[in-house]
């Protein structure tokens, strides 16, 4: 198990992050075909659900109740490689709370009197997605990049509600809760000594194990409609992109920044703000990790750029259109001011990182999990800095992106990616004016 951590004495306040290795992909290992797979769909939720209804010395009421009189936060998840446990609380909880977190992933109680509840809470999730487009379109939109393996969902459904069982659930705990790989990550204001000593006697005997690492991405070519009467539309597209890590991507990263970070952005300012076309409109970065999967095969670190924008059935082509023509011409009228307003965002978030004991201690776990290191802010702070213009241009010249993975859901289907053309669709100023002014 890898420990980070990094005092902040200026704070009042002290968090950690946990990871493990063994997230929603591993629910698929061992799968012979793809209704199996399908069948353990929400597997590792339901062990995280699972393992949060009493352990140690505490029946589930005795364990909130616990971290409730030390001030703590806390929460657990699943993604596509880690499952995951974070904590916030005042800076003196800080070492009762490793031995909770020790209770909780070490010595769960797993009751079986307690599976159908949590079976419940599955269901209710799955229910609320599917009442969501926006999710429903993005977790489509992810198979679509990565394929059905790759881009596998947390959430249940029908299927594997009515055949997960109690014992798949500890087979799960017992083969992907362990210390190999797993990273906790330690930020705010604390005693190093004392830490140490608390991380040593949580977790110094706890068992090693492997992580099979990632599916090969298998991504699904062509666009998708989805049906769904409605007075919206929702737009999903992603195209390939290099991963976190590469030594491009920082340059890459703030071309994505100059178009989707803020509401002064090319897609906020062009697409909503100067045509009036939509109510929301973003793009963000994607990584997923190297790893070696369970044949031995090294399965590179990949990356991709997820889109959205959510619109009006009638204007939901010319949105498609407008959205993906800034994209592919982001490097035509680069200006040198768009990439200082992207470099006081990005300084102003990693000043205010500097004041969220969480925030600190999850970017130290992403940047172990998918370097192998913690990346100084001061290091990152010069490669933002040192970013030119001209870097912007020549990659984005070089990887415009010309292939889309587009996912629609609405009333009526899109043709994908249509030339935009600006004579034909010229800027709604009177839009203009009326949507900058519910922004005063």
């Amino acid at each position: 198990m890898t420990v980070l951590w990094q005092p902040m004495p200026w704070l009042r306040t002290a968090a950690y992050t946990f990871w493990m290795p063994g997230g929603v992909t591993a629910e698929i290992q061992g799968c012979e075909d793809g209704v199996a797979a399908r069948s353990r769909c929400g597997l590792a939720s339901l062990t995280v659900e699972m393992i949060q209804r009493g352990a140690g010395a505490y029946n589930s009421r005795q364990f909130v109740a616990a971290e409730d009189n030390l001030g703590i936060d806390s929460s657990g998840s699943a993604s596509t490689s880690m499952t995951g446990f974070s904590a916030a609380m005042p800076a003196d909880s800080l070492a009762p709370s490793i031995g909770l977190l020790a209770d909780l992933v070490r010595r769960p109680h797993l009751p079986i009197d307690q599976f159908e509840d949590a079976k419940l809470m599955l269901r209710q999730e799955m229910l609320a997605n599917e009442d969501e487009p926006t999710q429903r379109l993005m977790r489509r939109l992810r198979q679509r990049q990565y394929g059905i393996a790759l881009g596998r969902s947390a959430i249940a459904n029908e299927t594997s509600l009515e055949s997960l069982s109690m014992e798949q659930v500890r087979d799960f705990y017992t083969e992907h809760f362990h210390a190999g790989s797993s990273i906790l990550s330690i930020a705010g204001n604390f005693d190093e000594a004392e830490i140490s000593d608390a991380v040593d006697a949580a977790f110094a005997d706890w068992k090693t194990g492997t992580w099979a690492g990632l599916p090969t991405p298998q991504p699904i070519e062509g666009h998708e409609y989805i049906e769904l009467p409605s007075s919206q539309t929702h737009i999903g597209f992603s195209y390939d992109n290099i991963p976190y890590g590469h030594p491009n991507y920082f340059v890459m990263r703030a071309g994505v920044g100059i178009l989707s970070d803020g509401m002064s952005s090319r897609l906020f300012d062009r697409v909503r703000e100067q045509h009036g076309l939509c109510y929301s409109v973003w793009a963000t970065t994607h990584s997923m990790v190297p790893s070696t999967d369970a044949a031995g095969n090294v399965v590179p670190a990949t990356g991709a750029v997820f889109g959205y924008a959510g619109t009006t059935p009638q204007r939901a082509q010319q949105t498609l259109d407008l959205t993906l023509h800034e994209v592919q011409h982001l490097c035509d009228d680069l200006a040198e001011d768009e990439l200082e307003r992207w470099k006081v965002r990005i300084q102003s978030s990693l000043i205010m990182e500097q004041e969220s004991a969480g925030s600190r201690a999850g970017s130290m776990a992403s940047d172990q999990f998918q370097l192998g290191r913690v990346m100084p802010t001061e290091e990152l702070e010069s490669a933002i800095e040192s970013i030119q213009l001209d870097q912007i241009k020549e990659y984005f010249q070089q990887h415009s992106p010309q292939s889309f993975r587009i996912v629609t859901i609405g009333s009526e289907p899109l043709a994908g990616g249509a030339v935009w053309n600006e004579q034909a669709n010229p800027a709604d100023t009177a839009a203009t004016s009326t949507s900058g002014a519910n922004h005063e």
